[in-house]
């Protein structure tokens, strides 16, 4: 029998209104024995039941709802979330093979994220529940979506705010580079050196878009990683791309993704800081007609937000600045404590300061394999905009 967890009272309405997340200051008793990574059952103060989750008193989310209702078959909750997480993504992205197949809360599986790239899905574990789910986990994607390899690349920093280890871990197969296509692009993947869990699923979309405008048009691309923006500005007919990234091995991936594909444009490649390359560019009077930049997150909590704000402002600033009359930025935050208002005055005041005027020709969040509940606004994230430099 599960152990209940019973909220103070009037702690109820946000976990009504669709939020998934306990506070550890919200909780009132606990009936019951249980211990990380349990299954317990959330009750209001009058003692009704609010639904299932995974416990974990080490975080400051002591309860990840799982389910409205009791859960008697933990697989079989699993397995058809799991379903329906792919079906959603196959019925967005028929023809594609590669993509987030689960994402989280978004998917009603908290603390769980998995890529899928053809038969190798990786795995990000943010749960004491998830990660004592995990053979569970590892035969459900081998028995019903033929996963051929299984492990892990978790981000340290959620781990550690979860009190779990800082680790990853091959469940099934090996990790091996794999080849997968976005929709209309190959990319080889190196699972050891990339980042993340290998490609930025959450950009995908935005690439697509960004087509639109590159025919013919001078492209840097910046934070390039394995060089998506980049690739797309070149199918479309860019009249040459600039590759910069401060890590080496992304920029030799760029290379390999070039050469998988096929492609011949002119090209450049810089090694540095994006800050650096930045500013010499600026004072070397070298522009572009379109300019790319996603950063990595600069703001991980609301702790460092003041100052976050202050470099991507500098960004923008430093980016405007080596876009050409009329050119475009698109410019992406990935910091979930940076809200869309903010981005976007972020931006124009980088353009305020440099005396110039900016049209917003579209804005964006993570592409549609990465689905957000309204109910939770920690499921929203990515902003990406593309202004018009006057």
């Amino acid at each position: 029998m599960s152990a209940k967890i019973c909220l103070k009272k009037n702690e109820e309405k946000r976990i009504k209104s669709g939020h998934l997340w306990v506070f550890s200051n919200e909780i009132s008793k606990i009936e019951g024995e249980c211990y990380n990574g349990d299954l317990v059952e959330l009750l209001d103060s009058k003692g009704e039941l609010l639904g299932t989750g995974f416990y974990n008193k080490n975080s400051l989310i002591s309860v990840r709802l799982l389910s409205s209702s009791s859960i008697t078959d933990l697989s079989k909750d699993l397995g058809l979330k799991f379903a329906n997480a792919y079906k959603l993504r196959k019925t967005i992205y028929p023809e594609r093979e590669s993509f987030r197949m689960v994402f989280s809360e978004s998917d009603f599986l908290p603390g769980l994220i998995i890529d899928k790239y053809n038969n190798t899905f990786v795995l990000q574990v943010y749960s004491a529940g998830m990660e004592k789910s995990i053979d569970l986990i590892v035969k459900i994607l081998k028995e019903k979506f033929n996963a051929e390899n299984i492990f892990s690349k978790n981000e340290s920093y959620l781990r550690k705010l979860e009190g779990l280890p800082e680790e990853d871990a091959i469940y099934l197969g090996e990790m091996k580079p794999e080849i997968m296509n976005d929709g209309s692009l190959n990319y080889k993947i190196n699972f050891e050196k990339g980042q993340k869990t290998g490609f930025y699923f959450d950009q995908n979309d935005n690439r697509f878009f960004i087509e639109k405008l590159c025919k013919g048009k001078s492209v840097a691309d910046l934070f390039c990683n394995s060089g998506g923006f980049g690739l797309h500005a070149a199918k479309a007919g860019a009249s040459s791309v600039l590759f910069a990234d401060s890590s080496a091995s992304e920029i030799e991936n760029v290379k390999m993704n070039i050469e998988l594909n096929k492609l011949k444009f002119p090209v450049d490649f810089e090694v540095s800081d994006i800050f650096d390359f930045l500013e010499k560019s600026v004072s070397g009077k070298r522009k572009y007609d379109i300019v790319f930049i996603d950063p990595p997150a600069f703001a991980k909590n609301k702790k460092n937000l003041t100052k976050a704000k202050k470099g991507y402002e500098k960004l923008n600033r430093l980016a405007m600045q080596i876009v050409n009359d009329g050119g475009f930025l698109a410019t992406s935050s990935c910091s979930h404590h940076l809200s869309e208002s903010e981005f976007i005055q972020i931006v124009n005041s980088a353009a305020t300061k440099l005396d110039k005027k900016i049209q917003l020709v579209d804005f964006n969040g993570a592409s549609l394999d990465h689905p957000e509940l309204p109910s939770m606004p920690e499921t929203k994230y990515l902003k990406f905009a593309v202004v018009k430099i006057l």
